[in-house]
């Protein structure tokens, strides 16, 4: 890909007589500058004057600000960052090469469970505003496990979260909070392990234990039902929003035989992917998605409603472009509230997927459907079949010339 279809600006951010530069992508946290969070919790970090830590995590590093200015700061140290945004994991690899800034591994993960090491001296976060309480709880105390001997924690928060934070850190009679700070709506903390925890390190990772789970729900296709585990941060947490409704009313109409593999865009809780094993039974079902929550909540309700393991490959990614060269016969795309370029390159990398007798159905706004018809490319490439409106929403389905 030629062309950066996610950028929005490059800014510069200076501190402690460093000025780095970061390219910055218009649908991550943040989007205009380095957010009063991300700057207060620096700031506290290098007036505490810790002894410099050989090893930092970044947890839910987004472009990059927190962890790329820490190796800014202290050149020596070895700099994990991670974030369960593929995007952001493009772009704090993006920054960190301008900047001169080399040893940082960075990868997507959910929490700890990804994380490549342990012994961190540093783990930073800026917690995002929609962590429910059982994640918040998750990321402070599990740090036990992940901090060397004497290491520290230190996280921001919005304000409306201190008081979660707050009732951790004081049920935990292991922490010893040595720094709080509260300005300009954030609250900061810092705290390190007194003692090791009475309870042992678990062997299942946080998913497998439920700390992100909102509820336990029942999705309708036709008369049956089926069963939906959700989790904090996703929509569609409790029923369908009225576009995946008509995403999953025209799978029905779509011819059944024939399906062998598809393709699921931003599946969301898994809702869409049920439907369409249950309707579809296809030999493989590929998920693909920015989101590794929204990805790995769709395969836990495919595997809850019977799909086997073996059918289901995640691909933790931005765009629609497949790394084999196998075609799918069917490919469902919720578009995402993205610019107008991203949204044309997913239908040109459908449209390099698809089989000469697949079918690509779409599902988005009313105005965001109008401009990718006014954006396929000519001589077209792809035909359109139907269009559906409905209550600022559409649905289309494309056909291969």
């Amino acid at each position: 890909m030629d062309e950066d279809v996610y950028l929005k600006k490059i800014i510069t951010f200076r501190a402690w007589k460093r000025s780095l530069q970061f390219r910055i992508p218009q649908d991550l946290f943040s989007s205009h500058d380095v957010d009063l969070g991300t700057k207060f919790l620096l700031r506290t970090i290098v007036d505490a004057q810790y002894e410099i830590p050989k090893k930092i995590l970044d947890l839910g590093c987004g472009y990059g600000p927190l962890g790329l200015t820490l190796k800014s700061i202290f050149p020596d140290s070895i700099v994990h960052m991670v974030d369960r945004d593929a995007l952001a994991v493009e772009y704090s690899l993006q920054n960190g090469l301008p900047n001169g800034l080399t040893d940082i591994d960075v990868y997507g993960g959910l929490g700890y469970d990804d994380s490549k090491m342990d012994d961190f001296d540093l783990i930073v976060s800026n917690i995002p505003g929609k962590a429910g309480e059982s994640v918040i709880s998750y990321l402070l105390k599990e740090s036990v496990y992940h901090l060397a001997p004497g290491g520290v924690m230190a996280v921001v928060v919005v304000r409306p979260l201190q008081q979660a934070v707050e009732t951790v850190l004081e049920s935990t009679p292991e922490i010893d909070v040595i720094q709080r700070k509260t300005r300009s709506g954030h609250a900061v903390f810092h705290f390190r392990f007194g003692n090791k925890p009475q309870i042992p390190r678990s062997n299942q990772s946080a998913l497998e234990r439920g700390v992100y789970d909102r509820t336990n729900s029942e999705f309708y296709l036709g008369d049956s039902r089926f069963p939906i585990r959700s989790a904090y941060g996703l929509a569609e947490f409790d029923t369908l929003s009225y576009l995946s409704g008509m995403v999953v009313k025209a799978l029905y109409g779509l011819p059944k035989p024939g399906v062998r593999r598809t393709v699921i865009f931003n599946p969301g809780q898994g809702q869409v992917a049920v439907a369409v094993w249950k309707l579809f039974q296809p030999e493989s079902i590929v998920l693909v998605d920015r989101d590794l929550l929204t990805l790995r909540y769709s395969k836990i309700n495919l595997e809850l409603n019977e799909c086997p393991d073996e059918r289901i490959c995640l691909s933790h990614q931005t765009g629609l472009s497949l790394a084999d060269d196998d075609k799918a016969d069917l490919i469902v795309i919720r578009l995402r509230e993205e610019s107008r370029k991203a949204n044309d390159m997913v239908i040109r990398q459908a449209s390099e997927t698809i089989t000469r007798e697949g079918m690509i159905l779409i599902g988005g706004s009313s105005t965001a459907i109008t401009r990718l018809i006014s954006d396929l490319p000519s001589p077209r490439i792809l035909r359109i079949r139907s269009r559906e409106r409905r209550r600022g929403n559409s649905l289309l389905i494309l056909k291969p010339a």
